[in-house]
């Protein structure tokens, strides 16, 4: 691929088209369809039905390589796919991806087939690779956890869902009849890793914040005493950006009986990489006795691809590791080939950014959170943000169409924004006056309120009829 590799947020036109390819492009895109008009609709359960709409595959016309028809159909339908991204970009806001990035400088790497099968820290036969990059960034994460060099391995995953399975694998290797806690709050790969590995699994509840609930997690320790304790601890949960308190999860681990019978696996998806620069925030640390942490590289740190980081304790590997004759290399990944373009990505941002970058980024998308949370406040919208959060929750908005529009996650009565460093004041600003207008229509005086949702975020959060002061 030549040219820029870049957020797509530039103007389009740069580049010519050719006539066919202009015309393509001025088509609608599927999803600018209105679904009556593909035919084989299937049912719809949750979202929308894509596969009504596709971009087909066809086979190109015998004439094609004269005539040229096909790449200016093929060139269209990028130029459309890539007008679509533009716009879908303005309006993203629920899903805690940084969008803030431009890679121009790396659009000379798209030309080879970077693999980074096998181990990081060993080199295979197979030398289009970019271990270089990749042992960089797992030095850099060792050292922002506090883990030695000589005393920690890892590998630069596919996304955070590997990183959770792959903690939680280490955790079942290191303790096999080990019981798999996690809090009701946390993510669904937690439980996707129970059921591929059989494991007994014990979900704990959670406080109004999201937080795990350490009296319930020390009642149902108890109930399986004589059993390994594998944790996951949230650092920052899916829906609420709730921090699990490391510190009283070790504690009431040791006052239950379970000195040195647990494993703690970190899931620090979006809040890992951000709590670090946190002023006051509890430390995430392998000084304490935890045994993996993962993060997501396309979440804050802004990489294009889904990938992520997880780190664990050299000593716990060789519990997965095996020789692989045909790659002249061991492997203790859940995957077997690698993206090799992901580590030079984290590479490059993080030579960049540094920690002071970081540092700056985080406090930008804490005080934009806050400045959100009062807004609706302001505005009669009930909202919730935890401290340590860049995640503000509120009420479900009525109108489907804007939760699509505006790209929101919602789960129940409740919905949020997750405020990144792509996400500005501006486009807060228009979310906001947008959000309001509509509101007037969903629930005019007299014939429709808005919900309560003291259960998700307290009474103190909630401003609907019954708890408003």
């Amino acid at each position: 691929m030549a040219g820029s590799v870049s957020n797509g947020l530039a103007e389009l036109g740069k580049r010519g088209l050719p006539e066919e390819a202009a015309a393509a492009a001025a088509e609608p895109l599927p999803e600018e369809l209105e679904p009556e008009v593909a035919e084989g609709i299937r049912e719809i359960v949750m979202g929308r039905n894509v596969h009504a709409s596709c971009f087909a595959v066809k086979e190109p016309d015998a004439d094609d390589e004269v005539t040229g028809e096909r790449e200016a159909t093929m060139a269209g339908v990028l130029a459309r796919y890539r007008r679509c991204l533009i716009e879908r970009t303005k309006h993203h806001l629920g899903y805690p991806y940084n969008l803030d990035f431009d890679y121009g400088a790396l659009a000379q790497l798209q030309h080879f087939s970077i693999n980074n099968l096998g181990d990081p820290f060993i080199e295979s036969n197979y030398g289009v690779h970019s271990r270089q990059f990749e042992v960089g960034v797992l030095d850099w994460f060792a050292r922002l956890w506090d883990l030695e060099k000589d005393e920690y391995w890892g590998y630069i995953t596919n996304c955070g869902t590997e990183g959770n399975l792959h903690g939680i694998l280490v955790g079942r290797e290191v303790f096999p009849d080990g019981v798999l806690y996690a809090s009701r709050e946390s993510h669904y790969s937690v439980f996707k890793a129970a059921r591929m590995y059989r494991m007994d699994c014990v979900k704990v509840e959670t406080l109004v914040s999201g937080e795990i609930d350490c009296t319930d997690f020390g009642r149902k320790l108890f109930e399986n005493k004589d059993k390994p304790a594998i944790i996951n601890v949230n650092i920052g949960t899916t829906v609420k950006g709730a921090v699990d308190d490391l510190d009283l999860v070790i504690e009431t681990l040791e006052k239950t009986g379970f000195q040195n019978r647990f494993y703690i696996h970190c899931d620090g998806a979006l809040f890992g990489l951000m709590m670090p620069f946190v002023k006051l925030a509890p430390k995430v640390s392998f000084k304490k006795p935890i045994g993996s942490v993962s993060v997501s590289g396309h979440k804050f740190v802004g990489c294009p691809m889904p990938c992520g980081v997880q780190i664990t304790r050299l000593k716990h590997i060789n519990a997965l590791a095996s020789n692989v004759e045909y790659l002249a290399s061991r492997d203790a990944t859940i995957m077997g080939s690698r993206n090799g373009h992901a580590p030079i990505f984290l590479w490059y941002t993080l030579n960049r950014k540094g920690y002071r970058g970081f540092q700056k980024e985080v406090q930008k998308c804490l005080r934009n959170a806050h400045y959100l949370k009062d807004r609706l406040r302001n505005a009669g919208i009930s909202a919730m943000l935890n401290e340590l959060s860049s995640t503000v929750v509120f009420e479900r908005p009525k109108d489907e169409e804007f939760v699509r529009r505006w790209q929101l996650a919602c789960e129940g009565n409740i919905s949020h924004v997750v405020v990144m460093p792509s996400v500005t004041i501006n486009k807060l600003d228009s979310f906001l006056n947008e959000l309001v207008e509509k509101r007037v229509t969903w629930y005019q005086e007299g014939i429709c309120q808005s919900p309560c949702i003291a259960g998700d975020v307290g009474q103190h959060n909630c401003l609907c009829t019954m708890h408003k002061v």
